[in-house]
């Protein structure tokens, strides 16, 4: 269960709870951040059973970690939750159709390979106007909600991006500044190559050496933030390896969730003298890629580019990492972008990993908030740095009717530099 230290570090003031999407959805103290801490202390103290409806209140949690910047008492609720929900996935059994159904998102999304395979029928669906004609009968009704969900927030897919193919190294342009890993990931590899290609364009032209090797995989964040410990560690024991044998100076991410997940690899190996220093010494290399850009000297030219830009804080790169003002200072060096912040940017849009799969009904409801928030300001043009973000919001932009593109920081920065359209 979650350390007892840990869960009386709080006390109890409620600063966290207008933090908390959850609990501005319905009011209710165990969807907060401090009551779901009483329940785990009530847990610990065996004063509560184990139940489904218990955990349910940390299954609604979408880990957003909005409470973490917000407590003033600093309490690592990021660990608490991790440890409770790795300690609920062994101890408390899920029903079949749960366990199938996460199953089944484990068994795809970690793995580049099976969703190249997956989007390959996708295309065919695509294209053949399978999925119009789905749409235009009312078929996807007839499927159960988290299925119906799974479908909606499944992006478009080019043949471009079906057959895209990475380097395995990218030389700096100029004088060598650092040799870095990029970390491609696994729904960002998949659906969002053009972000993975733009991420080598600009480091190599701010004279980084870029090696993304193949032996590194996925990182096991999302495992990690569904309570699946084990099936994370194993993940995050083999990316080690693979970083530890390139000898590069940094580890660049430009996943928000794989980043936080990475950068806690210290603490989550802390515990195993065999791994213990090996983590933390990648732990320490790891960068957001606005983060680690943001402290270098601007080398490339950057050319105007005309936009009026919404900058969504993705969750775990603004309160997990703290990075906060290193993308907007790298967005501010492009001539020509206005950036306008968005009402209660704070707020979780409601992708939180694979939450919007789990718990569509709450995800939905938490999107359209941020949604009409975002509508608010009138932007040209969304940006996000998290693909699951930028999946969730473009599929409720899509069902609103709005043709709002949304582009990762590094793809202006990518434009910018070489002087193209975006």
């Amino acid at each position: 269960m979650p350390d007892q230290k840990l869960i009386d570090d709080c006390v109890h003031c409620g600063f966290c709870l207008p933090a908390c999407p959850t609990y501005q959805s319905w009011g209710e103290e165990a969807d907060s951040p401090r009551g779901r801490i009483f329940l785990m202390k009530a847990l610990n103290e065996k004063k509560l059973p184990l139940t489904a409806e218990v955990r349910t209140h940390f299954d609604q949690c979408l880990g957003c970690m909005g409470c973490v910047t917000a407590c003033p008492s600093g309490v690592k609720y990021d660990a608490l939750i991790e440890q409770t929900r790795a300690e609920l996935e062994q101890t408390l059994p899920r029903t079949p159709l749960d366990r199938a159904f996460r199953g089944l998102i484990f068994s795809l999304f970690p793995y580049p390979r099976r969703l190249r395979f997956l989007m390959f029928f996708q295309l065919v669906y695509e294209k053949l106007g399978l999925q119009w004609l789905v749409r235009k009968l009312g078929v996807l009704k007839l499927l159960p909600l988290r299925l119906q969900q799974m479908e909606a927030l499944t992006p478009p897919v080019t043949l471009a991006a079906f057959t895209s193919r990475m380097p395995v190294l990218v030389a700096a342009r100029g004088e060598r500044r650092a040799r870095v890993a990029l970390l491609l990931g696994c729904v960002q590899r998949a659906y969002f190559p053009n972000v993975n290609a733009a991420s080598l364009r600009v480091l190599s032209a701010e004279g980084c050496e870029v090696v993304a090797p193949p032996s590194l995989k996925c990182c096991g964040a999302l495992s990690l933030h569904a309570g699946r410990a084990e099936e994370a560690h194993a993940f995050a024991r083999a990316a080690i390896e693979a970083i530890e044998a390139e000898q590069v100076d940094a580890v660049i991410v430009n996943s928000a969730g794989c980043g936080s997940s990475m950068k806690t690899w210290g603490r989550d190996f802390a515990g195993d003298p065999a791994w213990a220093e090996r983590a933390r010494k990648v732990a320490d290399k790891v960068k957001d890629i606005s983060e680690f850009l943001a402290g270098l000297s601007p080398r490339a030219t950057r050319h105007p580019l005309a936009l009026q830009a919404a900058y969504h804080d993705a969750c775990h790169l603004a309160h997990a990492q703290r990075v906060r003002s290193e993308p907007r200072a790298l967005l501010a060096q492009i001539p020509g972008l206005s950036l306008r912040e968005i009402p209660d940017g704070d707020q979780c849009c409601g992708s939180a990993g694979i939450y919007n799969l789990v718990e569509p009904e709450s995800a939905r409801e938490i999107g359209q908030r941020k949604i009409a928030n975002v509508l608010s300001v009138a932007p040209a043009l969304l940006i996000s740095a998290n693909p699951g973000c930028t999946l969730h919001l473009s599929a409720l932009l899509r069902e609103k009717g709005q043709a709002l593109r949304a582009a990762h920081p590094i793809e202006l920065l990518d434009a910018s530099i070489r002087g193209v359209p975006l």
